[in-house]
Parts: structure tokens; sequence; C-alpha cells
């Protein structure tokens, strides 16, 4: 390959986000899913979504708490932007995200929230700012991507399904990554009892790399998820499990 091509496609990877430029990343700890993103690892200054795998309030809570776990992997106060008043605190906090680092604000409507966002990434201050719009198109999330480039503030987004049941991620948008969690049984306990919540991530687009689905174990008190314990005794599903693509 010569010099300028090679030249090229770095110039390139480092306008579309593809990792190529040695963007840092926050990675999981979990060897499927961080060689299956294009960052190895979960790209810092980027815009990330999460929706819920259904309309359901147990798939709701699964992704608020996905993101309560990613958000405070990463050093600094966290921003959650909201526009109705259903944030649980005690659920963060078992989820690794402690009171002491959560700012709590409430926005009038779409646009205020958006605005809040885009200042706060742009404030470089935190280590996440966290958004709850009912819509928000190419415009705006191009803007939140563009507000996070260079920074190491972790830009995330709470996609919700409307009143009418509409696919949340119908729109398109400019984030990095696209990620639905669904509820799964519970680990099983050798007796009568509710064992570790699991889920199911299907990360359904990326930039510059493949879906996947995989089965884990609930963000702990640090806000890491893990391998549901059948992967973790027989590696050959759970290399199944990151090579499987989903719609």
């Amino acid at each position: 390959m010569s010099k300028a091509l090679s030249s090229l496609r770095e110039a390139i990877g480092a306008i579309e986000g593809t990792g190529i430029a040695g963007h840092p990343a926050l990675q999981f700890g979990i060897d499927p899913i961080d060689a299956g993103l294009a960052d190895r690892g979960l790209r810092i200054d980027a815009l990330h979504e999460v929706a819920g795998a259904g309309p359901n309030y147990g798939d709701d809570a699964a992704a608020s708490l996905f993101l309560a776990g990613i958000a405070a992997r990463n050093a600094g106060s966290v921003l959650w932007i909201v526009r109705r008043r259903d944030l649980f605190a005690p659920g963060l906090y078992q989820a690794g995200l402690a009171p002491e680092r959560l700012i709590h604000a409430e926005a009038r409507d779409d646009a205020e929230l958006l605005a809040i966002m885009e200042d706060a990434l742009r404030h470089r201050g935190l280590g996440a700012v966290v958004g709850e719009p009912k819509r928000a198109g190419m415009t705006a999330t191009r803007r939140l991507q563009l507000a996070a480039e260079g920074g190491r503030t972790l830009a995330l987004m709470l996609r919700r399904p409307s009143r009418a049941g509409d696919d949340p991620f119908a729109q398109p948008s400019a984030a990095a990554t696209r990620w639905r969690v669904g509820c799964l049984p519970s680990e099983p306990l050798p007796v009568a009892g509710i064992g570790r919540a699991r889920w199911r991530l299907e990360l359904v687009r990326q930039r510059g790399g493949a879906p996947f689905a995989i089965d884990v174990e609930a963000c702990d008190e640090t806000g890491r998820c893990a391998l549901a314990a059948e992967l973790v005794d027989r590696p050959d599903r759970a290399g199944r499990a990151d090579a499987r693509a989903v719609g």
C-alpha cells in the first residue's frame, strides 16, 4: 500500500470515527463485546444511543441501567437530563452511578434538552452527559456528535418508543453506536430466590463495524456487565454469540 493511500485512509477514519485514528475508548472488559466494537471499546468522544428491546417497563429500565453503568465507568460527574420525573437514583446507584456524581436536570421540551446536552459536552468537564429526548433527528444528533469530538465526555442518549409504540430507532442518527437492551430470565440459584438480572444486548448499528448480539449479566455496583455463566463455561458459545449478527 502506498504512503499516500495509507494517509488517505487514516484521514477518512478520523472523519468517520472508525478507530483508525486512535480515538479514546471505554472498554467493557468482556472480550466478545470489546472485540466486536470498531474501536475495541466504546468510543468516548462520541454519541451512543440505547433503547429498550420492547415497549415494556422492564426493557426500558434495563436500557436506563445499561446507560448508567457506562456513564459510571468514565471518570467525572454525570449530567442526566430528562423531560419527565421518573429517574430512580437508587437504581442508578446499584448500577455503579453514585448519587454524589449525579447531576439531575429537567428540560421543558426536546429543544431545551438537546441544547443543554450540547453545551454540557462542549464544557469538557463532565464524565458523561445523558439525555432522554422524545425525538432527535439527524441534525440534532450530528450537533451532539460534533460537540463530543475531541473531548473525554461520553454523549449518551436514551431512546424511548412513542405512545404509538413506534421504533425509537426509526429516525436516522449520527450516533456512533445504537444498542437495544432486553430482559432475560435471571441467573438461576441453587435455592429459591432471584439471581442476578440478565440482559440481551444487541448492537444494531455501529460506525465502522458489524452488528452483533450477546447475552450478559446486568451491571453490578461497579457498572460492569459480565458474560452469562453458561457462556463463561463454554467459550465456543461465547464466540458464536459474538459472531451472530442482528438485522
